[in-house]
């Protein structure tokens, strides 16, 4: 069903009536103990499971991915797969809350920046099995160490629960990924004690329905509310004397908006800092988002592997990610390059065959063009619109570099590399000063150029990455889809130099005060992995715009997250197997 957005005088009286009611009952749900949160969570999961088709199939038809394209995998990962495993997430951590023993089974380190590395993927033998090989750490800012972890986890639980106090907080839910909107909506039920009123975008309002039933358990408790709406109704509600906190998810220039107000008045707000909704805000906006590749000594295969995760990285969801790779950093000379851009282009054309759904993606790469001087055009049949490759240092590098374009498009940029270590530091610093944005930055590197690096040297670089999340032969989306990795922009960010966002959401192990998470994916998949001594049992990702079989892993790997059984395990192999 279609819901109409526009925010007629109707609208605004059942969302009047709707945060009177939550504002009702915020202090109950904060006072509601850990074992009715699990009972909530666990009827959750068999309201997301009973809609779990309907949601995938109306985001398909929405997105226009053809009927039987293994893309449709994208629509079950991407939503309830992430949603039903947030749900375990924090269902785990709820269950060992008292003396926050979830934390004794944490493995934590020190780095060679003196900092403290919490190891939250893998975490249990799932992990370990369904995605062999991938690790994920989150790295918590100086003065947080193993001995006093705790006193920086979960604090919104260090109160006794009868004497919490709740806020309403309005979610701004996102139009282009399924699962934002909801898990925006636990970071502020379940780690921060709010009650929520969730505005969905009317890019994907369609989902409206599924989502109310998936959440029906926490729209019984007057803790949750869902509704359509489109500009002048978030306008409304950003203004609304019961809204306490507010969550957005999307662009700098409407975070913007909230905080400081429109056009003369927004920049003179913003020039005094004076801001002009004083309410406290979090966000998760988008970036110029950079993948450095690392030269050594690839093979073939490792030339083709690697364009199929770039090619993800550029249009997985049709490229309408915060996400997406839009600067492509590659060493000047190196002999491979020129190899792997042309698997890249064939594996583009090839494999993501779909539709630019998102509103204005035609009139953003018109624009994109514009600033590009030569780009390559890639052909993706009849139906589908071209991507387009533009050289970012013989174009408008500034306005390439400083605009997030969230359509097809892709920069490229060729950085001297007299060795690896000083390329990769040139790169790295190159994308701190000249890219906007810090949500997410992606590494390809062969294991033998990090060993002859040393994994401390390697460590140390890494440090001097300023983005939420990096990814070391992974996709950053990867740790969107491992809730338990906090999500968001680099540490530090200011209302004033808000870059991708302040704060994080997902982090279903309730970390606090970190600075960035590093996920790590093996170089090569299984079983040519075996030959260099790799340790996974992971062959094509089911992320992976490439892969066969990923529209029947998504759905699989949703069941599984619903009800893990060991029985579940040998389908899913043998179509990973096949992908």
């Amino acid at each position: 069903m279609k819901h109409q957005s526009e925010f007629t005088p109707d609208l605004q009286s059942s969302y009047d009536a709707d945060l009177k009611a939550l504002n009702g009952a915020k202090d109950r749900w904060a006072a509601t103990s850990t074992a009715k949160r699990i009972e909530i969570l666990t009827a959750i999961k068999d309201c997301l499971m009973a809609v779990t088709d309907d949601w995938a199939k109306a985001a398909a038809s929405a997105k226009g991915i053809p009927d039987g394209s293994p893309l449709l995998g994208e629509e079950y990962i991407s939503g309830p797969y992430a949603v039903m495993s947030c749900c375990n997430g924090l269902i785990d951590t709820l269950s060992k809350m008292d003396g926050k023993t979830f934390l004794d089974g944490l493995k934590k380190r020190r780095l060679p920046t003196g900092q403290t590395a919490v190891r939250v993927v893998p975490h249990s033998i799932w992990d370990r099995l369904l995605i062999s090989g991938v690790k994920a750490d989150v790295w918590m800012k100086s003065g947080v160490n193993a001995s006093n972890l705790s006193q920086h986890t979960a604090t919104a639980y260090d109160q006794p629960a009868n004497t919490r106090k709740g806020k309403v907080a309005l979610v701004l839910g996102a139009g282009n990924i399924a699962a934002i909107t909801p898990l925006d909506a636990f970071q502020k039920l379940f780690l921060e004690n709010q009650v929520v009123f969730l505005k969905m975008n009317p890019v994907n309002d369609y989902l409206t329905e599924p989502l109310r039933a998936a959440l029906q358990p926490l729209i019984e408790m007057d803790a949750l509310r869902i509704h359509p709406g489109d500009g002048p109704a978030g306008a409304y509600l950003t203004d609304h004397p019961l809204v306490e906190e507010i969550h957005i998810t999307g662009a700098r220039a409407t975070h913007d908006l909230i905080v400081w107000g429109r056009g003369a008045e927004g920049a003179r707000n913003k020039a005094a800092n004076t801001p002009k909704n004083t309410r406290h805000i979090t966000s998760e906006l988008g970036a110029v988002c950079p993948t450095i590749v690392v030269p050594g000594p690839w093979t073939a295969a490792d030339l083709q592997f690697q364009a199929e995760n770039i090619a993800t990285m550029k249009l997985h969801n049709s490229g309408f990610n915060c996400v997406a790779v839009q600067s492509l950093i590659l060493p000047k000379g190196w002999d491979k390059a020129e190899t792997l851009m042309e698997n890249l282009a064939s594996v583009m054309a090839k494999h993501t065959r779909r539709a630019a759904y998102y509103p204005g993606a035609q009139g953003r790469q018109d624009e994109f063009l514009r600033h590009a001087k030569d780009p390559q055009k890639v052909d993706r049949g009849t139906e589908v619109p071209p991507l387009y490759i533009a050289d970012m240092a013989a174009g408008d590098t500034e306005w390439l570099s400083q605009t997030e374009v969230f359509t097809p498009a892709l920069g490229v940029m060729r950085i001297e590399a007299s060795d690896a270590e000083t390329y990769l530091r040139d790169a790295i610093t190159w994308a701190n000063d000249t890219l906007y944005g810090t949500l997410g930055g992606n590494i390809i590197i062969h294991p033998a150029t990090i060993r002859a690096m040393g994994r401390d040297r390697f460590e140390e670089i890494l440090a001097e990455f300023r983005y939420g999340t990096i990814a070391v032969n992974a996709w950053t989306g990867l740790a969107f889809l491992l809730t338990a990795c906090p999500w968001g922009g680099f540490a530090g960010a200011t209302l004033q130099d808000v870059q991708s966002g302040i704060g994080t959401v997902h982090n279903t192990f309730m970390l606090e005060d970190v600075e960035r998470t590093v996920v790590e994916a093996p170089f090569r998949p299984f079983p040519r992995n075996l030959l260099s001594g790799g340790m996974t049992l992971l062959p094509r990702p089911p992320w992976f715009v490439s892969n066969r079989r990923q529209h029947h892993i998504g759905r699989l790997l949703t069941q599984f997250q619903h009800r893990p059984s060991w029985f579940k395990l040998p389908r899913i192999f043998f179509h990973a197997l096949l992908g």
